[in-house]
Order: C-alpha cells, then sequence, then structure tokens
C-alpha cells in the first residue's frame, strides 16, 4: 500500500497513523508481547520519521490487518508499545481509570495493607508506568514518551480511582534519557513528606519517597524480605545502607502472613 494510510477510530473520534509491521514481526504480539522493536517496522510504507515521539498509532500486519493501538517514539530501539489490543480504543482517562481499577482490585485480593505496587508497567497493561502506594500518598514514575504525553490524564485518573492525600512524579529515572525525556520531581497534587510511612509484611516502615532510588522503595522485594523474616530473628550482625531493612526486620516477631 503507497503512502500512510490514516484510520478514524469511530469510538474515540481520532485519526490515527498506521504502523506497518514486516511480514513476520506480529508473531510476538499475538503471542501477547506488547513492544515493538524499530526493525520490525515497515520503514517504506511507513517511515518512522513522520511519527511525533508519544504519538499512538494503529499497528497493522504487513498485509494491513489492524493488531490494536500502540503509542511510539521513532528515536529509540523499542519503536512502540501495545497499549490496546482494539484499534477503537486509544489510551485516554477513561481507559487508564479502567486499568488502576483492574490493578486495585488485584493488589487487594494479595494484601491487607494499602501500601504496594500499584501499577507494574507493561503487567498492568501500562507500559512505561509505575506507580507505587504509601497509604494514601502515590508516587508516579514515567519512563516513555507516550505516558509522559498522558500525564495530565494519569493524574485524572488517580483522583478519580482514589482519595490521595498527596502525589508525587519522581520522573527522574535514567529510562528517561533514552526516550528523550527532561527529568524532574515534582509534587502534582496534594502535599508529599519527604519519608512516607509503610506496612509491609508487619513491619512499619517509612520510606524516602523525595530523595530515595526510584520510587523509594522496592516493592517488588517484599516476599523476599517476608522469606528473611525467618532467618534473621535474634541475629546479630553489621547493618549498612543496602541491608538496613534486615535490622528492622529481626525485631519484628512471629512472622506474619503476607
Amino acid at each position: 500500500m503507497a503512502g500512510n494510510p490514516r484510520l478514524l477510530l469511530s469510538e474515540s473520534g481520532k485519526i490515527l497513523q498506521v504502523l506497518r509491521l514486516n511480514s513476520g514481526a506480529d508473531k510476538r504480539l499475538r503471542g501477547g508481547h506488547v513492544w515493538i522493536y524499530s526493525n520490525e517496522v515497515n520503514t517504506k510504507a511507513t517511515p518512522l520519521k513522520q511519527f511525533a515521539a508519544g504519538e499512538q498509532v494503529v499497528v497493522e500486519t504487513a498485509n494491513g490487518k489492524a493488531l490494536g493501538v500502540a503509542y511510539v517514539n521513532p528515536n529509540t530501539l523499542i519503536c512502540a508499545r501495545l497499549i490496546s489490543r482494539s484499534v477503537k480504543q486509544t489510551m485516554d482517562q477513561s481507559l487508564l481509570v479502567h486499568r488502576l481499577k483492574v490493578a486495585l482490585s488485584l493488589r487487594e485480593a494479595c494484601f491487607d495493607q494499602p501500601c504496594y505496587r500499584l501499577v507494574f508497567g507493561d503487567s498492568d497493561g501500562l507500559s512505561g508506568l509505575v506507580i507505587d502506594r504509601y497509604y494514601d500518598i502515590f508516587v508516579v514514575q514515567i519512563s516513555t514518551a507516550g505516558m509522559e504525553a498522558l500525564k495530565d490524564e494519569i493524574l485524572a485518573a488517580l483522583l478519580k480511582v482514589f482519595k490521595p492525600q498527596g502525589i508525587l512524579f519522581r520522573n527522574d529515572g535514567k529510562m528517561r534519557d533514552m526516550e528523550g525525556l527532561e527529568s524532574y520531581v515534582e509534587t502534582v497534587y496534594g502535599e508529599v513528606p519527604e519519608m512516607a510511612p509503610l506496612m509491609e509484611n508487619g513491619v512499619p516502615l517509612v520510606a524516602p519517597v523525595m530523595a530515595g532510588q526510584k520510587t523509594g522503595w522496592f516493592y517488588d522485594h517484599r516476599l523476599n524480605r517476608a522469606r528473611m523474616q525467618q532467618h534473621v530473628a535474634g541475629k546479630k550482625y553489621s547493618t549498612c545502607s543496602a541491608t538496613w531493612v534486615a535490622g528492622v526486620y529481626r525485631h519484628w516477631l512471629p512472622v506474619p502472613t503476607m
């Protein structure tokens, strides 16, 4: 097909450009993957240079069959990330609200305290977005141009689903450099303390959300720390910046359930 076709999305009313894949490049996407690499794009039919960073597009197979909607960054190796399997649904506030609600229901089924990683990027259908929750404090980290273009919608969606005390954008990760994005840390709603309280595995803790690494806490290691509780009771050892949590955990027994 000559030129670059455009497709009207009837539900959103938007007209999106088409990103055409090379032959066979759709196999991974059909298998559940969401990343599209620049060498998988038919750049003769759809030159990457015609897309703006963060723009949403319709992804098509080599023979013109639509696979869904993605957002694009023409300047990176991972040049597109699939955000919807329906060409009728773009990523907007409505879809963000829906996926936040799904993520919330999954976390509430696992944890009895509102302290957890609420959004795990691709795993929650929100590629390039991480949100950590510390009771009513939310720390948001955006790592892609596509999500950066939606930062206002992300804020609005959080306010619709939750009643936050404060929302912090910790947009200072290294991945932003690769995406051509500036780094910044900004309280975008309410008040956010330097140290945010949390409860993990029955242990009360605080996290340096303003100045700590990434979002201030490594929630993805909570299972490792739960396992550690079984081994540190009554032990004496030196602690350092990387292991101080063990020093806190060993004082909290019995080992709680998750």
